[in-house]
Parts: C-alpha cells; sequence; structure tokens
C-alpha cells in the first residue's frame, strides 16, 4: 500500500469518526433539553398542587415501640410515621420541639389496645387523635395528616 492511500484512508476514517461523534453530541443535546423541561414541569406540577392543597413538606419521624394496652402487657407496636406539614417553615419548630412530639406520641401510643389496631378504623382514629393532640401541643395547625411508614403489632 502506498503512502497516499494510508493517508487517504486516515482522513476518510477521520471524518467518519467526527460525522459518528457530531450526531452523539446533537442527539446527547436534544436529551437533556427534553429532560430538563420534564423536570421543569414536573416542579411547576409540585408546586402547583402544594399551592392548591397538594401534599405538603413530610417531617420524618424516628421509629417508636411500645408495649400495648392489653393483658399482661406482652404485645408491643412498632411504628415510624411520617408527618405532612401545613409549610415547609414549620419545619425548623418541628425540630426544636422534638422531644414534646414524641413524648404526646409516647403517651398516646401505649393506650391503644391491639384489638382497636388491627382494623383500618383504629387506625384511622389513631392517626385523628395524633393530629389533633399535635397541634394542640404546637399552638396551631401545623401537623395537616400522618403518614404510617411502618405499623408492625407483635
Amino acid at each position: 500500500m502506498s503512502k497516499k492511500n494510508i493517508i487517504i484512508i486516515a482522513a476518510v476514517s477521520l471524518i467518519v469518526l467526527a460525522i459518528i461523534g457530531g450526531g452523539f453530541f446533537m442527539m446527547w443535546q436534544k436529551l437533556s433539553s427534553l429532560d430538563n423541561l420534564r423536570s421543569g414541569e414536573e416542579s411547576a406540577k409540585t408546586a402547583e398542587k402544594t399551592e392548591q392543597g397538594g401534599i405538603g413538606p413530610i417531617f420524618s419521624l424516628e421509629p417508636f415501640i411500645v408495649n400495648l394496652s392489653d393483658q399482661g402487657g406482652k404485645r408491643y407496636l412498632r411504628i415510624t410515621m411520617g408527618l405532612e406539614l401545613g409549610e415547609s417553615k414549620f419545619a425548623e419548630e418541628m425540630t426544636k420541639r422534638l422531644p414534646q412530639i414524641r413524648d404526646s406520641i409516647l403517651m398516646i401510643l401505649p393506650s391503644r389496645k391491639v384489638e382497636e389496631l388491627q382494623t383500618t378504623e383504629g387506625k384511622h382514629s389513631l392517626r385523628t387523635e395524633i393530629v389533633s393532640d399535635l397541634n394542640g401541643l404546637l399552638g396551631k395547625e401545623m401537623v395537616k395528616k400522618i403518614y404510617f411508614t411502618e405499623f408492625v403489632i407483635q
């Protein structure tokens, strides 16, 4: 093979690689702009949903383990929950008053019996009682709803 043929093959290979690289670059730009557009739409929907009464910020609590109010006291409840707050600015006050919040919940949980907590109505009743107790303790409607993320009776 002559030097002229090698130079021509190298030049053609370089041009083909440049075209392929340019194509990948253009595809990457299109995909990232679509991704940015989607994430912008999702954040706008989330903000709109929160303004219209959607889900607010969630304040997660450490798990609670308590004995239940059954005869013999051999049954216990392990429960983890997240508190939905009315506004994100409430999270700082919740952190400051965390011992009071945990104490309030720890006064409610052991008063329940296994039979109550095994029904859906009993869980809803527990939710309602905790929300009203916490809002009474905090002096304003900070907690909108409670989400149980773990609920184990043993």
